[in-house]
């Protein structure tokens, strides 16, 4: 099973980036997470440069962001939340995901890194919904780590985050028959 990774944020010391590194060295036999690393360097979304995956005009940081969502059986998102909300460059992802045929049926869970980021999780529930995502039972799945300083080392050490996880690979490869 390929589990493709997603961060909301751009922080070199995000939270959300640590726990989904986590995530990947975590991950059970059989399961490989890849973690996407190039949300910075989406373009704006722009409709009128809106193409299908096989289209040449699509500008390349979106077609890859594409391929590697068509590539995947399930995605794993981990967003900050933003004034209430998705930031904006996340947001930016998910539109240019919108018009492709990449989402419909995706397996998706939603893993919290903050106990105060409520808004931002109902938000994505809903934008993946209407994206026709299969937002597995469970999402959120809530991982307490604000003000607890933990690096990627002691995120994997610590139980709540791997029991949590396991949790979360579970619910993703039953969700994963698409």
């Amino acid at each position: 099973m390929k589990i493709l990774a997603l961060s909301g944020s751009l922080r070199a010391a995000s939270s959300n980036s640590t726990l989904l590194r986590a995530a990947v060295r975590l991950a059970p036999e059989g399961v490989d997470v890849v973690l996407y690393d190039g949300l910075g360097g989406l373009p704006h979304f722009n409709p009128d440069l809106d193409r299908t995956l096989e289209d040449p005009r699509l500008p390349p940081a979106v077609r890859d962001l594409r391929a590697r969502v068509a590539a995947a059986d399930a995605l794993l998102i981990c967003c900050p939340e933003y004034a209430h909300g998705v930031p904006g460059s996340f947001k930016n992802a998910l539109d240019w995901l919108v018009g492709g045929s990449e989402m419909p049926g995706m397996p998706v869970a939603l893993v919290n890194a903050s106990p105060r980021s409520v808004h931002v999780q109902a938000s994505l529930v809903e934008i993946l919904r209407t994206m026709s995502a299969q937002v597995v039972p469970g999402s959120p799945f809530p991982i307490a780590l604000s003000g607890r300083g933990l690096d990627e080392d002691r995120m994997v050490a610590e139980p709540d985050v791997h029991s949590i996880l396991e949790a979360v690979f579970a619910s993703l490869s039953a969700g994963s028959d698409r």
